[in-house]
């Protein structure tokens, strides 16, 4: 006789999983985030809308604005998520040949800059803060200031090797250096070449060289 264990068992209560918003969220930002990096391109930032980006990325305009209070906020936060801290943190090599490592570095960021994916949203918030002072507060502080720290400790260890005079004002040199690519990319009033940007290496160093 069979036993009743041996019988069909009694259907089981169906399992419900609760949704996880988080990662719902998680999703719908880096879709807001990668669409507007791709309209600031296409159709650049006096374009740029929030219903755009909102279709764009398959959400609902107020979702946007609950995250962020303008478009400017947006693509800041979509720039500063492919502008990472690793990158800074890796630093300019120091092979011990200052002139080498900045041509080296700044002919990177020639090519960077000359790059449509990111010279439009780094363009486009440049431009937007100068008529926006929070947003150029926060610019400075998560884009520019990091930037410049890089350069700030290669010439720090350069002036500590002896490679540059003992008095000069390291702020000041890397001002010196970065202000003209600067100036020739945001008024346009040059090309940016590797030859602009190994004669100005060249330049800058002789004026920092130890007398």
């Amino acid at each position: 006789m069979p036993s009743a264990s041996s019988g069909p068992s009694a259907p089981r209560a169906r399992e419900f999983r609760t949704p996880d918003a988080s990662r719902r969220s998680e999703r719908s930002r880096r879709a807001i985030l990668d669409a507007s990096m791709e309209l600031v391109g296409e159709v650049g930032y006096n374009k740029l809308t929030i219903e755009a980006v909102a279709a764009r990325a398959g959400v609902g305009k107020q979702t946007i604005y609950r995250w962020w209070p303008s478009k400017a906020a947006v693509l800041l936060d979509a720039f500063t998520t492919v502008v990472t801290n690793a990158e800074y943190e890796a630093g300019i090599p120091d092979t011990g040949d200052l002139e080498a490592d900045l041509k080296q570095v700044l002919r990177a960021t020639v090519d960077e800059f000359t790059d449509a994916s990111f010279e439009a949203p780094y363009r486009a918030l440049a431009v937007a803060g100068a008529a926006d002072e929070e947003l150029s507060k926060e610019f400075l502080e998560r884009l520019m200031e990091p930037g410049m720290e890089v350069y700030t400790r290669r010439l720090r260890s350069a002036q500590e090797a002896g490679q540059i005079a003992e008095d000069i004002d390291i702020g000041l040199a890397v001002e010196m250096l970065l202000g003209p690519f600067q100036q020739r990319w945001l008024q346009r009033t040059g090309t940016l070449t590797h030859e602009f940007t190994d004669a100005l290496v060249e330049l800058v160093l002789r004026g920092l060289a130890p007398r």
